[in-house]
């Protein structure tokens, strides 16, 4: 099995690929819109909400504050979880420059 040789890339490609693997999973994707849509911390259980069994939610949650775009604090027996707002507008900021490269209209190639 090769080895991911990601100090072969600039921290600029690592930094996009770690925030295009966030969006490679539905699960989070559906934790983002639903962290979203409630416009606050979740406290409570995401199973019912995302449906998926709590190991699982749990592993997704994992990943998303990993990558920094949601933080956690401890309130009694459970974790809340909410949109780091400043890793999320630092995340925007990076894919929007990447996905607004355009290609250049008066060449022509295959």
């Amino acid at each position: 099995m090769g080895l991911a040789k990601t100090e072969m890339f600039t921290d600029q490609q690592n930094e996009i690929a770690l925030f295009a693997k966030v969006f490679g999973h539905p699960a989070r994707v559906a934790i983002l819109q639903h962290l979203f849509k409630i416009n606050s911390c979740v406290c409570g259980d995401l199973v019912n909400e995302i449906g998926l069994a709590q190991p699982t939610i749990s592993q997704h949650l994992k990943e998303l504050k990993y990558l920094g775009l949601i933080k956690g604090s401890v309130e009694g027996t459970s974790v809340c979880y909410c949109i780091h707002k400043e890793n999320w507008t630092v995340m925007k900021t990076v894919m929007t420059q990447f996905l607004d490269q355009d290609i250049s209209q008066n060449k022509d190639c295959c």
